[in-house]
Protein backbone atom coordinates (compact mmCIF):
# COMPACT_ATOMS: atom_id res chain seq x y z
CA UNK A 1 0.00 0.00 0.00
CA UNK A 2 1.27 3.25 -1.06
CA UNK A 3 1.86 5.68 1.98
CA UNK A 4 -0.41 9.02 1.75
CA UNK A 5 1.55 12.46 0.46
CA UNK A 6 0.53 14.57 3.49
CA UNK A 7 1.02 13.03 7.34
CA UNK A 8 -2.92 13.82 7.89
CA UNK A 9 -4.31 10.49 9.63
CA UNK A 10 -5.42 8.79 6.22
CA UNK A 11 -8.21 6.18 6.16
CA UNK A 12 -9.61 4.65 2.57
CA UNK A 13 -12.69 2.87 2.16
CA UNK A 14 -11.73 -0.68 0.31
CA UNK A 15 -14.38 -2.96 -1.03
CA UNK A 16 -13.37 -6.39 -1.36
CA UNK A 17 -13.90 -8.03 -5.12
CA UNK A 18 -16.00 -10.78 -4.07
CA UNK A 19 -18.96 -9.24 -1.87
CA UNK A 20 -19.78 -12.37 -0.06
CA UNK A 21 -16.14 -12.49 1.67
CA UNK A 22 -17.30 -9.96 3.80
CA UNK A 23 -17.57 -6.34 4.81
CA UNK A 24 -16.15 -3.66 3.24
CA UNK A 25 -12.25 -3.41 4.86
CA UNK A 26 -10.24 0.31 5.64
CA UNK A 27 -6.69 0.45 5.11
CA UNK A 28 -5.13 2.85 7.32
CA UNK A 29 -1.42 4.07 7.56
CA UNK A 30 0.16 7.55 9.33
CA UNK A 31 -0.79 9.35 11.95
CA UNK A 32 -2.84 8.94 15.56
CA UNK A 33 -4.85 5.67 15.75
CA UNK A 34 -7.73 7.53 17.19
CA UNK A 35 -8.12 10.13 14.32
CA UNK A 36 -7.93 7.33 12.13
CA UNK A 37 -10.57 5.48 13.77
CA UNK A 38 -13.00 8.95 13.75
CA UNK A 39 -12.18 8.78 9.74
CA UNK A 40 -13.21 5.25 9.39
CA UNK A 41 -16.70 6.08 11.25
CA UNK A 42 -17.13 9.33 9.18
CA UNK A 43 -17.09 7.14 5.87
CA UNK A 44 -20.06 4.89 7.44
CA UNK A 45 -18.55 2.02 8.73
CA UNK A 46 -18.51 1.67 12.36
CA UNK A 47 -16.92 -2.18 12.67
CA UNK A 48 -12.89 -2.12 12.80
CA UNK A 49 -11.69 -5.67 12.51
CA UNK A 50 -8.25 -6.60 13.76
CA UNK A 51 -5.89 -9.75 13.90
CA UNK A 52 -4.04 -10.17 16.78
CA UNK A 53 -1.50 -13.50 15.03
CA UNK A 54 -1.18 -16.29 14.27
CA UNK A 55 2.19 -15.34 13.55
CA UNK A 56 2.51 -12.81 16.75
CA UNK A 57 5.23 -12.92 19.35
CA UNK A 58 2.64 -11.91 22.39
CA UNK A 59 0.30 -15.18 21.63
CA UNK A 60 2.02 -17.85 23.26
CA UNK A 61 1.99 -19.82 20.08
CA UNK A 62 0.15 -19.69 17.06
CA UNK A 63 -2.99 -18.05 18.43
CA UNK A 64 -5.27 -16.25 16.06
CA UNK A 65 -7.07 -13.02 18.40
CA UNK A 66 -9.82 -11.44 16.42
CA UNK A 67 -10.51 -8.11 17.70
CA UNK A 68 -12.89 -5.67 17.11
CA UNK A 69 -12.34 -2.32 18.17
CA UNK A 70 -13.60 1.47 18.58
CA UNK A 71 -10.57 3.33 18.30
CA UNK A 72 -8.36 1.82 21.27
CA UNK A 73 -11.03 0.57 22.93
CA UNK A 74 -11.61 -3.62 22.25
CA UNK A 75 -15.02 -4.04 21.67
CA UNK A 76 -15.14 -7.72 20.85
CA UNK A 77 -12.52 -10.30 21.13
CA UNK A 78 -12.80 -13.88 19.59
CA UNK A 79 -9.66 -16.83 19.77
CA UNK A 80 -9.13 -18.77 17.14
CA UNK A 81 -7.32 -21.82 17.88
CA UNK A 82 -6.39 -25.39 15.18
CA UNK A 83 -3.18 -24.02 13.83
CA UNK A 84 -1.19 -26.37 15.80
CA UNK A 85 -3.27 -29.56 15.72
CA UNK A 86 -0.79 -32.70 15.43
CA UNK A 87 -3.73 -35.22 15.98
CA UNK A 88 -1.79 -36.79 19.48
CA UNK A 89 -5.08 -38.16 20.80
CA UNK A 90 -6.24 -40.07 17.63
CA UNK A 91 -2.39 -41.16 16.90
CA UNK A 92 -2.45 -42.62 20.47
CA UNK A 93 -4.79 -45.06 19.55
CA UNK A 94 -2.64 -46.60 16.91
CA UNK A 95 0.34 -47.20 20.03
CA UNK A 96 0.74 -49.44 22.85
CA UNK A 97 -0.39 -47.93 26.36
CA UNK A 98 3.56 -47.32 26.99
CA UNK A 99 4.18 -45.48 23.60
CA UNK A 100 1.55 -42.97 24.67
CA UNK A 101 3.59 -41.42 26.80
CA UNK A 102 5.95 -40.41 24.18
CA UNK A 103 2.90 -38.34 22.57
CA UNK A 104 1.30 -36.53 25.74
CA UNK A 105 4.21 -35.31 26.80
CA UNK A 106 4.63 -33.27 23.33
CA UNK A 107 1.41 -31.72 23.93
CA UNK A 108 2.34 -28.70 26.35
CA UNK A 109 5.42 -28.61 26.14
CA UNK A 110 6.42 -26.09 29.04
CA UNK A 111 5.13 -28.31 31.31
CA UNK A 112 5.57 -32.24 29.59
CA UNK A 113 5.77 -34.43 32.70
CA UNK A 114 2.12 -33.16 34.01
CA UNK A 115 1.06 -34.85 31.13
CA UNK A 116 2.93 -37.73 31.51
CA UNK A 117 1.82 -38.00 35.28
CA UNK A 118 -1.64 -37.55 34.73
CA UNK A 119 -1.73 -40.24 31.75
CA UNK A 120 0.03 -43.02 33.55
CA UNK A 121 -2.24 -42.51 36.56
CA UNK A 122 -4.94 -43.37 34.60
CA UNK A 123 -3.64 -46.38 32.50
CA UNK A 124 -2.57 -47.74 35.96
CA UNK A 125 -6.11 -46.96 37.59
CA UNK A 126 -7.37 -49.17 34.56
CA UNK A 127 -4.59 -52.14 35.53
CA UNK A 128 -5.94 -51.82 38.85
CA UNK A 129 -2.50 -51.59 39.96
CA UNK A 130 -2.28 -47.80 41.36
CA UNK A 131 -1.99 -49.36 44.82
CA UNK A 132 1.47 -51.48 43.82
CA UNK A 133 3.61 -48.45 42.01
CA UNK A 134 6.72 -48.06 44.72
CA UNK A 135 6.11 -45.23 46.72
CA UNK A 136 10.35 -44.42 45.88
CA UNK A 137 8.48 -43.80 42.19
CA UNK A 138 5.38 -41.52 43.20
CA UNK A 139 7.95 -39.48 45.09
CA UNK A 140 10.26 -39.27 41.96
CA UNK A 141 7.10 -37.96 40.20
CA UNK A 142 6.03 -35.52 42.82
CA UNK A 143 9.73 -34.30 42.60
CA UNK A 144 9.58 -34.09 38.39
CA UNK A 145 6.22 -32.54 38.90
CA UNK A 146 6.99 -29.76 41.43
CA UNK A 147 10.68 -28.57 39.52
CA UNK A 148 8.44 -28.89 36.43
CA UNK A 149 6.10 -26.79 38.09
CA UNK A 150 8.62 -24.43 38.83
CA UNK A 151 9.87 -24.02 35.53
CA UNK A 152 6.69 -23.54 33.79
CA UNK A 153 6.02 -20.45 35.74
CA UNK A 154 9.59 -18.91 34.62
CA UNK A 155 8.43 -19.26 31.13
CA UNK A 156 5.87 -17.35 32.37
CA UNK A 157 7.42 -14.60 34.11
CA UNK A 158 10.00 -14.58 31.18
CA UNK A 159 7.90 -14.50 28.51
CA UNK A 160 5.28 -11.90 30.18
CA UNK A 161 8.34 -9.84 31.22
CA UNK A 162 9.19 -9.68 27.44
CA UNK A 163 5.58 -8.57 26.08
CA UNK A 164 6.09 -5.87 28.29
CA UNK A 165 9.37 -4.34 27.24
CA UNK A 166 11.51 -5.68 30.02
CA UNK A 167 13.93 -7.96 28.21
CA UNK A 168 16.45 -8.55 31.73
CA UNK A 169 13.15 -10.32 33.49
CA UNK A 170 12.91 -12.46 30.00
CA UNK A 171 16.77 -13.15 30.17
CA UNK A 172 16.63 -13.90 34.08
CA UNK A 173 13.41 -16.34 33.96
CA UNK A 174 14.85 -18.27 30.96
CA UNK A 175 18.65 -18.32 32.64
CA UNK A 176 16.82 -20.15 36.19
CA UNK A 177 14.53 -22.12 33.95
CA UNK A 178 17.94 -23.40 32.42
CA UNK A 179 18.96 -24.84 36.00
CA UNK A 180 15.93 -26.83 36.21
CA UNK A 181 16.15 -28.52 32.63
CA UNK A 182 19.78 -29.20 33.56
CA UNK A 183 18.42 -31.73 36.39
CA UNK A 184 15.90 -33.06 33.65
CA UNK A 185 18.13 -33.89 31.40
CA UNK A 186 20.09 -35.59 34.38
CA UNK A 187 17.65 -37.59 35.44
CA UNK A 188 15.96 -38.30 32.30
CA UNK A 189 18.06 -37.80 29.51
CA UNK A 190 16.17 -35.16 28.14
CA UNK A 191 15.34 -31.20 28.60
CA UNK A 192 12.00 -31.71 27.30
CA UNK A 193 9.38 -34.05 26.04
CA UNK A 194 10.90 -36.72 28.38
CA UNK A 195 8.68 -39.87 28.58
CA UNK A 196 10.07 -40.62 31.78
CA UNK A 197 7.01 -41.36 33.45
CA UNK A 198 5.68 -45.01 32.31
CA UNK A 199 2.79 -46.91 33.30
CA UNK A 200 3.65 -48.86 36.44
CA UNK A 201 6.55 -46.22 37.82
CA UNK A 202 8.81 -44.48 35.80
CA UNK A 203 11.83 -44.72 33.53
CA UNK A 204 14.73 -45.28 36.06
CA UNK A 205 16.06 -44.01 39.17
CA UNK A 206 17.61 -41.05 39.67
CA UNK A 207 21.24 -40.94 38.74
CA UNK A 208 24.47 -40.85 41.61
CA UNK A 209 24.71 -37.09 42.50
CA UNK A 210 21.47 -36.05 41.30
CA UNK A 211 20.04 -35.27 44.81
CA UNK A 212 22.61 -32.55 45.14
CA UNK A 213 22.42 -31.42 42.20
CA UNK A 214 19.13 -30.83 42.62
CA UNK A 215 19.55 -28.96 46.28
CA UNK A 216 22.48 -27.09 44.03
CA UNK A 217 19.99 -25.76 41.36
CA UNK A 218 17.30 -24.99 43.87
CA UNK A 219 19.76 -22.41 45.84
CA UNK A 220 20.22 -20.65 42.12
CA UNK A 221 16.25 -20.51 41.19
CA UNK A 222 15.49 -18.82 44.51
CA UNK A 223 18.27 -16.66 44.05
CA UNK A 224 16.85 -15.65 40.67
CA UNK A 225 13.37 -15.64 41.79
CA UNK A 226 14.23 -12.93 44.40
CA UNK A 227 15.96 -10.77 41.75
CA UNK A 228 12.47 -11.32 39.71
CA UNK A 229 10.31 -9.88 42.44
CA UNK A 230 12.60 -6.84 43.43
CA UNK A 231 12.71 -5.93 39.54
CA UNK A 232 8.94 -6.78 38.78
CA UNK A 233 6.69 -6.29 42.32
CA UNK A 234 8.24 -2.80 43.02
CA UNK A 235 7.58 -1.37 39.77
CA UNK A 236 5.22 1.17 39.13
CA UNK A 237 5.06 1.09 35.13
CA UNK A 238 4.47 -3.05 35.61
CA UNK A 239 1.84 -2.65 38.31
CA UNK A 240 -0.32 0.35 36.26
CA UNK A 241 0.10 -2.64 33.32
CA UNK A 242 -0.97 -5.20 35.17
CA UNK A 243 -3.25 -4.19 38.14
CA UNK A 244 -7.34 -4.35 37.57
CA UNK A 245 -6.33 -5.91 33.80
CA UNK A 246 -7.80 -8.56 32.90
CA UNK A 247 -10.48 -8.89 35.58
CA UNK A 248 -12.57 -12.49 35.58
CA UNK A 249 -14.31 -12.65 38.88
CA UNK A 250 -15.15 -16.20 40.41
CA UNK A 251 -18.72 -16.93 38.91
CA UNK A 252 -16.89 -16.06 35.56
CA UNK A 253 -14.34 -18.63 36.88
CA UNK A 254 -17.15 -21.18 37.23
CA UNK A 255 -19.20 -20.27 34.53
CA UNK A 256 -16.46 -20.79 32.11
CA UNK A 257 -14.49 -23.71 33.43
CA UNK A 258 -11.91 -22.52 34.25
CA UNK A 259 -9.33 -23.52 36.63
CA UNK A 260 -5.40 -22.72 38.10
CA UNK A 261 -4.15 -19.52 39.18
CA UNK A 262 -6.99 -17.92 37.47
CA UNK A 263 -9.40 -19.52 39.31
CA UNK A 264 -7.63 -19.00 42.92
CA UNK A 265 -6.56 -15.41 42.19
CA UNK A 266 -10.14 -14.91 42.93
CA UNK A 267 -10.04 -15.80 46.13
CA UNK A 268 -10.91 -19.56 45.60
CA UNK A 269 -8.07 -22.02 47.19
CA UNK A 270 -8.84 -24.93 44.59
CA UNK A 271 -6.12 -27.04 43.94
CA UNK A 272 -6.47 -30.80 42.73
CA UNK A 273 -3.49 -31.58 44.94
CA UNK A 274 -5.53 -30.35 47.74
CA UNK A 275 -9.26 -31.85 46.74
CA UNK A 276 -8.21 -34.85 45.36
CA UNK A 277 -4.81 -36.03 46.55
CA UNK A 278 -2.62 -38.09 43.84
CA UNK A 279 0.91 -39.64 44.26
CA UNK A 280 0.84 -39.30 47.97
CA UNK A 281 0.49 -35.57 47.61
CA UNK A 282 -1.59 -35.49 51.03
CA UNK A 283 1.57 -36.19 52.76
CA UNK A 284 3.74 -32.94 51.81
CA UNK A 285 3.33 -29.98 53.83
CA UNK A 286 2.45 -27.25 51.40
CA UNK A 287 0.05 -24.24 51.01
CA UNK A 288 -1.94 -23.36 48.36
CA UNK A 289 -1.84 -19.52 47.59
CA UNK A 290 -4.75 -17.35 47.08
CA UNK A 291 -5.66 -13.62 46.41
CA UNK A 292 -8.39 -11.76 45.53
CA UNK A 293 -7.85 -9.38 43.36
CA UNK A 294 -8.63 -11.47 40.25
CA UNK A 295 -6.68 -9.70 38.02
CA UNK A 296 -3.34 -9.97 36.06
CA UNK A 297 -1.41 -8.51 39.19
CA UNK A 298 -2.73 -10.76 41.40
CA UNK A 299 -1.97 -13.70 38.66
CA UNK A 300 1.72 -12.81 38.62
CA UNK A 301 1.99 -12.73 42.58
CA UNK A 302 0.18 -15.93 42.77
CA UNK A 303 2.78 -18.16 40.50
CA UNK A 304 5.70 -16.54 42.19
CA UNK A 305 4.57 -18.24 45.61
CA UNK A 306 3.27 -21.24 44.28
CA UNK A 307 7.39 -21.60 42.85
CA UNK A 308 8.41 -20.96 46.40
CA UNK A 309 5.44 -23.56 47.49
CA UNK A 310 6.95 -26.23 44.98
CA UNK A 311 10.33 -25.88 46.32
CA UNK A 312 8.99 -27.01 49.58
CA UNK A 313 7.55 -30.28 48.35
CA UNK A 314 10.55 -30.97 46.30
CA UNK A 315 12.83 -30.24 49.41
CA UNK A 316 10.65 -32.87 51.02
CA UNK A 317 11.24 -35.50 48.22
CA UNK A 318 14.69 -34.89 48.59
CA UNK A 319 14.71 -36.23 52.34
CA UNK A 320 12.40 -39.03 51.15
CA UNK A 321 14.72 -40.02 48.37
CA UNK A 322 17.48 -40.75 50.83
CA UNK A 323 15.60 -43.87 51.20
CA UNK A 324 16.53 -46.70 47.97
CA UNK A 325 14.00 -48.89 46.76
CA UNK A 326 12.05 -50.15 43.39
CA UNK A 327 11.01 -47.68 40.84
CA UNK A 328 8.87 -50.02 38.69
CA UNK A 329 6.09 -52.20 39.57
CA UNK A 330 6.93 -55.67 40.22
CA UNK A 331 4.24 -57.15 37.43
CA UNK A 332 7.08 -58.45 34.40
CA UNK A 333 3.83 -58.25 32.39
CA UNK A 334 3.68 -54.73 32.56
CA UNK A 335 6.98 -53.80 33.75
CA UNK A 336 9.69 -53.30 30.81
CA UNK A 337 12.77 -55.38 31.89
CA UNK A 338 15.73 -53.69 33.45
CA UNK A 339 12.71 -51.70 34.94
CA UNK A 340 13.11 -49.63 31.60
CA UNK A 341 17.06 -48.57 32.02
CA UNK A 342 17.85 -46.31 29.53
CA UNK A 343 21.19 -45.76 27.33
CA UNK A 344 23.48 -43.05 27.31
CA UNK A 345 21.98 -41.24 24.62
CA UNK A 346 18.15 -40.95 25.89
CA UNK A 347 16.76 -43.75 23.88
CA UNK A 348 15.84 -47.63 24.06
CA UNK A 349 17.67 -50.26 26.50
CA UNK A 350 21.03 -49.60 28.02
CA UNK A 351 23.67 -51.75 26.60
CA UNK A 352 24.57 -54.00 28.98
CA UNK A 353 20.95 -54.91 29.42
CA UNK A 354 20.97 -55.68 25.87
CA UNK A 355 24.06 -57.81 26.48
CA UNK A 356 22.36 -59.62 29.47
CA UNK A 357 18.97 -60.57 27.78
CA UNK A 358 20.86 -61.63 24.84
CA UNK A 359 23.62 -63.95 26.51
CA UNK A 360 22.22 -65.32 29.63
CA UNK A 361 18.06 -65.85 29.31
CA UNK A 362 16.29 -66.63 25.29
CA UNK A 363 13.10 -66.79 27.60
CA UNK A 364 14.20 -63.23 28.55
CA UNK A 365 14.94 -61.72 25.28
CA UNK A 366 11.73 -63.06 24.05
CA UNK A 367 9.60 -61.44 26.94
CA UNK A 368 11.24 -57.94 26.25
CA UNK A 369 10.18 -58.29 22.27
CA UNK A 370 6.77 -59.14 22.75
CA UNK A 371 6.56 -56.61 26.24
CA UNK A 372 8.15 -53.97 23.44
CA UNK A 373 6.85 -54.37 20.37
CA UNK A 374 2.83 -55.78 20.99
CA UNK A 375 2.64 -54.24 24.59
CA UNK A 376 0.53 -55.29 27.52
CA UNK A 377 -3.39 -55.66 27.64
CA UNK A 378 -5.13 -53.19 29.53
CA UNK A 379 -8.61 -54.20 31.15
CA UNK A 380 -11.70 -53.09 29.40
CA UNK A 381 -13.20 -50.20 30.81
CA UNK A 382 -12.85 -46.38 31.18
CA UNK A 383 -11.25 -43.79 33.68
CA UNK A 384 -11.31 -40.17 34.58
CA UNK A 385 -7.82 -38.72 35.90
CA UNK A 386 -6.79 -35.52 37.16
CA UNK A 387 -3.88 -33.62 38.41
CA UNK A 388 -2.92 -29.99 39.04
CA UNK A 389 -1.28 -28.76 35.59
CA UNK A 390 0.55 -25.80 36.24
CA UNK A 391 -1.95 -23.69 34.21
CA UNK A 392 -4.76 -25.56 35.92
CA UNK A 393 -6.63 -28.72 36.25
CA UNK A 394 -5.88 -31.32 33.76
CA UNK A 395 -7.82 -34.32 33.09
CA UNK A 396 -7.15 -37.62 31.36
CA UNK A 397 -10.14 -39.74 29.83
CA UNK A 398 -9.14 -42.86 29.06
CA UNK A 399 -11.13 -45.83 27.42
CA UNK A 400 -9.78 -49.69 26.31
CA UNK A 401 -11.31 -52.49 25.02
CA UNK A 402 -9.17 -54.56 26.55
CA UNK A 403 -6.76 -54.80 24.22
CA UNK A 404 -2.75 -53.43 24.09
CA UNK A 405 -3.75 -49.71 22.64
CA UNK A 406 -6.10 -47.40 24.05
CA UNK A 407 -9.74 -47.75 22.04
CA UNK A 408 -9.97 -43.39 22.50
CA UNK A 409 -7.48 -41.00 24.61
CA UNK A 410 -8.77 -37.49 24.81
CA UNK A 411 -7.35 -35.01 27.13
CA UNK A 412 -8.94 -31.75 29.49
CA UNK A 413 -6.01 -29.60 28.76
CA UNK A 414 -6.17 -26.16 31.41
CA UNK A 415 -5.29 -23.88 28.20
CA UNK A 416 -7.99 -25.26 26.20
CA UNK A 417 -10.78 -24.39 28.85
CA UNK A 418 -8.97 -20.90 30.40
CA UNK A 419 -8.67 -19.10 26.82
CA UNK A 420 -12.64 -19.50 26.68
CA UNK A 421 -12.02 -15.92 28.78
CA UNK A 422 -10.05 -14.21 26.11
CA UNK A 423 -13.55 -12.48 25.23
CA UNK A 424 -14.29 -11.42 29.03
CA UNK A 425 -10.96 -10.54 30.25
CA UNK A 426 -10.41 -7.94 27.15
CA UNK A 427 -13.57 -6.48 25.82
CA UNK A 428 -13.80 -2.91 27.46
CA UNK A 429 -10.25 -2.62 27.19
CA UNK A 430 -7.36 -1.24 25.64
CA UNK A 431 -5.97 -2.81 22.55
CA UNK A 432 -2.35 -2.76 24.34
CA UNK A 433 -4.22 -4.65 27.97
CA UNK A 434 -5.22 -7.58 25.40
CA UNK A 435 -1.34 -8.66 25.40
CA UNK A 436 -1.50 -8.93 29.20
CA UNK A 437 -4.45 -10.53 29.75
CA UNK A 438 -3.77 -13.60 27.68
CA UNK A 439 0.19 -13.38 29.14
CA UNK A 440 -1.76 -14.06 32.32
CA UNK A 441 -3.84 -16.65 31.21
CA UNK A 442 -0.49 -18.56 30.18
CA UNK A 443 -1.70 -20.47 27.42
CA UNK A 444 0.44 -22.74 25.63
CA UNK A 445 -0.94 -23.54 22.22
CA UNK A 446 0.62 -27.06 21.58
CA UNK A 447 -1.85 -28.02 24.45
CA UNK A 448 -4.93 -26.22 23.13
CA UNK A 449 -4.74 -27.44 19.53
CA UNK A 450 -3.78 -31.13 20.65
Amino acid sequence: MSAPTSHTPHATRSVPQDQTEGVPSFEASGGDWSQIAEEAARLGEERIVVNMGPQHPSTHGVLRLMLEIDGETVTEARAGIGYLHTGIEKNMEFRTWTQGVTFCTRMDYVAPLFQEAAYCLAVEKLLGITDDVPERASVIRVLMMELNRISSHLVFLATGGNELGATTIMIIGFTAREEILKIFEMISGLRMNHAYIRPGGVAQDVPPGSIDAVREALTKVRGYLRQLEDLMLANPILQARMKDVGTLSLAACMALGVTGPILRSTGLPYDVRKANPYSGYETYDFDVPVNDGADAWSRLLLRIEECYQSMRIVEQCLERLAKPGPVMVADKKVAWPAQLAIGTDGMGNSLDHIKEIMGTSMESLIHHFKLVTEGFRVPAGQVFQTVEHPRGELGVHLVSDGGTKPYRAHFRDPSFNNLQAVSMMCEGGQIADVVVAVASIDPVLGGVDR
